[in-house]
């Protein structure tokens, strides 16, 4: 890398961008014209400039007007019947305003506003666990956007400790939906992101996908097998520890129960545990098993469906490193 790229400072905001792309512009049109730029034009740059700069303060002014409304008192004891409906109406307020700080924050400039507000931690502290559920998955799902594709968001988060909470909420909370936003958070904490990755081993995060993967809901089996697929791809160093924990088996147990599209993450994870990794290897070649004569049929039954060609193609591909392979080592101990 050349010295003027490592010592360029890129833009954090939106005006950066904007006077980055001005810059550049005017590098690649060659040399500045040797007339002063006229009044009408930098009328129109400055007016420019502050309708983004003012847009851009606009949605921090909303972000405190929803973080008003989440910071409000909340009743205490049983209300009288005439107070119901005015508990209802502040918790559809507070969901309104959860929607709205999740929809800024897919910003990363708002994301991180929001941080230096506090408003992640008054998320953490009262609403992850709070005991309406339509409030504690809004919160999941506002830390899943604040801490995707921002580093400096996420280890605030895994600082604050709120990983395990996520993790309990994925594997054990009654309401699907909060599982499904608790997985989606947990997901942005650890991928490509090491910290959060020994976070979440630490605390047996690989049983909580196992145990998602056979969940009733479809959505929790299909994010816990898509995450773990991905977890072992990027981090294989970890196969080790999840092939003790009797993931083969489970995987395998789970490809029989009635088919679904959630099973091409299942066998690309099963491809994973046994490329270079014996152990991985012996436990899916066990008879006992009998996984060769299921991706016999599931290959059979996956034919001609366009549809479901990646999930054939790792059908394929693991019959192939399991049972060819042994075929070929057969021969040669005969021999």
């Amino acid at each position: 890398m050349s010295e003027q790229n490592r010592n360029r400072r890129y833009p954090q905001n939106l005006q950066g961008v904007l006077q980055l792309a001005v810059e550049a512009g005017s590098a690649a049109e060659g040399p500045a014209p040797v007339e002063p730029m006229s009044e009408e034009r930098k009328t129109w740059l400055r007016e420019a400039l502050s309708d983004i700069c003012k847009g851009q303060m606009d949605e921090v002014e909303q972000m405190k007007q929803s973080l008003a409304v989440l910071q409000k008192d909340e009743p205490k004891g049983s209300e009288p019947d005439g107070e119901k409906d005015r508990e209802e109406e502040e918790e559809d307020e507070r969901e309104s305003a959860f929607e709205v700080l999740s929809e800024l924050c897919e910003n990363l400039d708002n994301a991180r506003d929001l941080m230096v507000l506090g408003g992640l931690e008054l998320c953490v502290s009262r609403y992850l666990l709070h005991v309406k559920s339509g409030l504690r998955w809004r919160a999941a799902q506002l830390l899943a956007s604040c801490a995707q594709n921002m580093p400096q968001v996420q280890e605030y988060l895994l600082k604050m400790d709120v990983l395990p909470k996520l993790l309990q909420l994925t594997d054990s909370d009654p309401n699907p939906t909060v599982r499904v936003k608790a997985l989606y958070a947990v997901s942005c904490l650890v991928r490509e992101q090491e910290a959060g990755l020994q976070v979440f081993v630490a605390n047996d995060g690989f049983s909580v996908l196992m145990r998602g993967m056979q969940s009733e809901n479809e959505k929790v089996r299909t994010k816990s097998a898509f995450l773990l697929l991905n977890l072992l791809t990027s981090n294989p160093e970890h196969k080790e520890t999840v092939v003790s924990m009797g993931m083969v088996q489970q995987l395998v147990s789970v490809l029989r129960t009635p088919h679904s599209s959630f099973h091409e993450h299942v066998l690309g994870a099963l491809c994973c545990l046994v490329e270079d990794f014996p152990q991985g290897l012996e436990d899916c070649r066990n008879p006992a098993l009998g996984l060769e004569e299921l991706l016999k049929r599931r290959t059979k039954e996956l034919q001609g469906k366009e549809e479901s060609q990646e999930e054939l193609d790792f059908c394929e591909r693991l019959r192939v490193l399991c049972f060819s392979v042994q075929q070929t080592d057969d021969v040669g101990m005969d021999r």
